[in-house]
């Protein structure tokens, strides 16, 4: 009795229809299912490419474990676990940064800028480094401190490590008294010669300087205090080492990972690719009223095969599966379909290119990423539209 629908699905769902405009709708279904399928798989992994874009250049700008104030912006890194942490195997290095947001001006052109400090270690260490597209990575040239600019930030201020104009990096003092009469006065200015540009991203270009962290200590003055800690750690050891520095250290700091410390970005790439996610579903629910169209027709044409089916003593619930049955069997074919032509393109996709990007770009081609995930969460989509279209008109009978 359980095969009895399934049975009977196959047989209409193959068998020649009286009426052709059947055999067409159904086949629009099973097309219309296939191409939102596969549009699902490609875009999804598409975005998983940017994503993975992403992610890599953020790596090049923070440190796999970075140690924070739980409160407050600076703190002193005088704990007996930053000496501990020294003897570690897991962690390769450990260094002090100090950054605020400050005023820039450069040649008569003015920017605000997230301006980082670096100690030696730090500047031995940062990925920034292998990033220079103009001039050279260094914030010293023997005593005389650098500075090194993100790209879009350079350009809006017209900054070049050729020309001989110094960047003066401001800031409000933190002892002096602000003067109504005149409150530029109370402002800390330090200039430096720019060595070099670096280019990573959109976003890290346009905000991010980098300068020698004595700069900025005499700038902020702040003698002995850094923001945070950077741990340069061994591949696949973060999570354990993040785990016993916060158990170590307790609740006045913060140990956070790569994903923490961009947590916001993160967070928007997710809900993008979600936005995207239920879009792409909803258009396959409109293409899947093409299931609905075609079932409702196929329950006029097997009329006959019903009333005989009922003279035989079939239940209701075999009807109604019957036809449920043939409804989902249309939208599994065409999901089928559509899963080998996505992973099919973006296979293509990966090996070789296919679609360019405009204009000049980090990539040449579209960058792919296929996620088990992903089809995962396609196959539940899809299949869950053809089962509502099928499920309406099959409980109406």
């Amino acid at each position: 009795m359980t095969r009895l629908p399934l049975t009977f699905a196959v047989r209409y769902l193959f068998a020649r229809k009286s009426y052709n405009v059947i055999n067409m709708i159904s086949g629009i279904g099973v097309a219309g299912m296939a191409v939102g399928t596969a549009a699902l798989i490609v875009i999804l992994s598409v975005f998983n490419g940017f994503n993975r874009i992403v992610d890599g250049s953020l790596q090049e700008v923070n440190a796999p474990l970075v140690v924070r104030p739980a409160q407050g912006k600076v703190f002193v890194p005088d704990s007996s676990v930053f000496a501990w942490a020294y003897t570690q195997e897991d962690i390769l290095s450990l260094s002090s940064v100090l950054e605020d947001q400050v005023f820039l001006s450069y040649d008569g052109r003015q920017s605000l800028a997230r301006v980082k400090g670096m100690d030696p270690v730090s500047e031995e260490e940062s990925p920034l480094r292998e990033r220079i597209v103009d001039g050279a990575w260094t914030l010293h040239t023997g005593t005389v401190p650098k500075a090194v600019v993100g790209a879009t930030l350079a350009y809006s201020l017209g900054l070049s490590p050729h020309f001989v104009a110094p960047l003066e990096i401001s800031y409000p003092s933190r002892t002096a008294e602000v003067s109504l009469a005149n409150p530029a006065a109370s402002l800390r200015t330090v200039r430096l010669q720019p060595s070099g540009i670096f280019s990573v991203n959109a976003d890290i270009d346009a905000r991010l300087a980098v300068v020698p962290i004595e700069t900025m200590r005499e700038l902020l003055e702040y003698p002995e205090e850094v923001s945070s800690v950077e741990l340069w750690v061994k591949p696949g050891a973060e999570a354990r080492v993040a785990q016993v520095l916060q158990q170590r250290l307790g609740r006045g700091y913060k140990v956070l990972d790569r994903y923490q410390q961009e947590e916001s970005i993160y967070k928007m790439m997710r809900y993008e690719k979600f936005a995207i996610y239920l879009i792409l579903v909803f258009v396959v629910i409109i293409i899947a009223f093409n299931i609905y169209s075609a079932l409702k027709m196929l329950v006029i044409e097997k009329q006959g095969d019903i009333g005989t089916l009922r003279s035989l003593g079939a239940p209701e619930s075999l009807l109604r599966n019957i036809f449920l049955t043939e409804g989902f069997l249309v939208s599994l074919l065409g999901m089928i379909i559509g899963l080998v032509m996505g992973i099919l393109l973006v296979w293509a996709q990966g090996r070789w290119g296919l679609i360019s990007m405009p204009g000049n770009y980090l990539v040449q081609a579209y960058p792919v990423v296929l996620k088990a995930t992903d089809i995962l969460w396609t196959v539940v989509g899809v299949a869950g539209a053809g089962l509502v279209m099928a499920l309406i008109p099959s409980r109406k009978l």
